[in-house]
Order: C-alpha cells, then sequence, then structure tokens
C-alpha cells in the first residue's frame, strides 16, 4: 500500500510565486470554495456539467501524475492499481473532499463520500455542480491507470442521503476474487465513520 508521511502531506508555500504546492510533490493547489462551483453554472450556462467533469478529469490525471509514475500505472496489474486508487482517494480526504471509502467488486467500483463538500448546501440545487466535480476527479483517476470505466453518482447528499456514492462499471477488465471486498453496510459504514 501507498503510505505518506505528514511531511508528504504538509502544505508549503512558495513565496516568490505565491502558489501552494502539497508535500514535496509538483502538486500546485487551488482553492475554491464550493459556492464558487456552486454559482458557475449561472456563468456558464447549458456547459456547465460537461466543463465541471472535465475540470474534475483534469484535477484527477494531475493528482495521479504526481502521485505515481506514468510507467507504473501502464504495466502494473489490476490488483496493484486497486492500491494505488486507494492512494489517490487517501489524498483527497487529506485535502478536505470528505471520508472516501472504495468498495472493489468484480465488475465495478463504488466510491463512497461521507461528509461530502455539498452536504451544507442541502436547500441549493446547484450544489449538484459539486457532485460532478467529483465524478470527473474519481474518472481522473481511472483514466490515468488506464482502466476503462463507465461511471455515475447513485446516491447523492442533495437527495435524502446523507453521502454520496459513485458507481464506476468496469468496461474492459475485472477485478479479481483476492482484490473484491466483503459487502459492505450501511450499518458498518456509519460504525467506520463513529471512529474517525
Amino acid at each position: 500500500m501507498y503510505k505518506r508521511s505528514k511531511k508528504d502531506m504538509a502544505i508549503n508555500i512558495e513565496e516568490k510565486m505565491g502558489h501552494l504546492f502539497l508535500g514535496n510533490k509538483d502538486l500546485r493547489l487551488l482553492i475554491l470554495r464550493p459556492i464558487d462551483l456552486i454559482e458557475f453554472a449561472e456563468f456558464a450556462g447549458a456547459s456547465a456539467e460537461d466543463i465541471l467533469i472535465w475540470v474534475g478529469k483534469s484535477i484527477g490525471k494531475h493528482i495521479s501524475a504526481q502521485l505515481m509514475p506514468d510507467e507504473e500505472k501502464t504495466i502494473t496489474p489490476l490488483s496493484n492499481k486497486k492500491q494505488m486508487i486507494l492512494s489517490m482517494l487517501d489524498t483527497l480526504e487529506q485535502l478536505g473532499y470528505g471520508v472516501l471509502i472504495a468498495q472493489f467488486h468484480k465488475a465495478h467500483v463504488l466510491i463512497t463520500v461521507a461528509d461530502p463538500l455539498p452536504a451544507n448546501e442541502k436547500d441549493n440545487i446547484m450544489a449538484k455542480n459539486i457532485c460532478l466535480l467529483y465524478q470527473g476527479i474519481f474518472t481522473g483517476f481511472f483514466e490515468s491507470l488506464n482502466i476503462d470505466v463507465d461511471g455515475e453518482e447513485i446516491e447523492c447528499c442533495l437527495l435524502e442521503s446523507d453521502k454520496c456514492v459513485f458507481k464506476y462499471d468496469l468496461l474492459v477488465d475485472e477485478f479479481e476474487d483476492e482484490d473484491i471486498d466483503p459487502e459492505e453496510t450501511d450499518e458498518s459504514i456509519s460504525d467506520f465513520l463513529s471512529t474517525l
């Protein structure tokens, strides 16, 4: 598993350029308030959904590129890519995207986001834009690992749930039996979250 020290997760300021970087990587950070993303649709109009997913994919691919060398991602078997996905989700969690839990099945992956960013904006339907960003980021992770997927949000904190859940169907590969996680229930996820 890919473990990082607190030093790897520290946010550093480059004074001369005024940029924020994660750890000692060349991973520049962009700080956006959730309200900025929510209001983006008013500015972008009908193209907002595609733009937000594209931006999310770019973010996901950039994080992946900074955390793992390309040669590792292309030749690595699917079981090792599982660990890479978990590592990337851990990075997002450390950056404040919520509590991210991945569950691997033979032909799909479920990514649960507990305490997601749009949770504080339940009365604002435009908060769905943040969910689109999540979807794009996760899709970017899979694409960077050369895993063909088709993904969608199947549960949303804006629609009578306390979490957002994204399902990514594997289009070509399948996980081996040893990589499949046991079935998670809402109760076991709640128990896990209460330990944090």
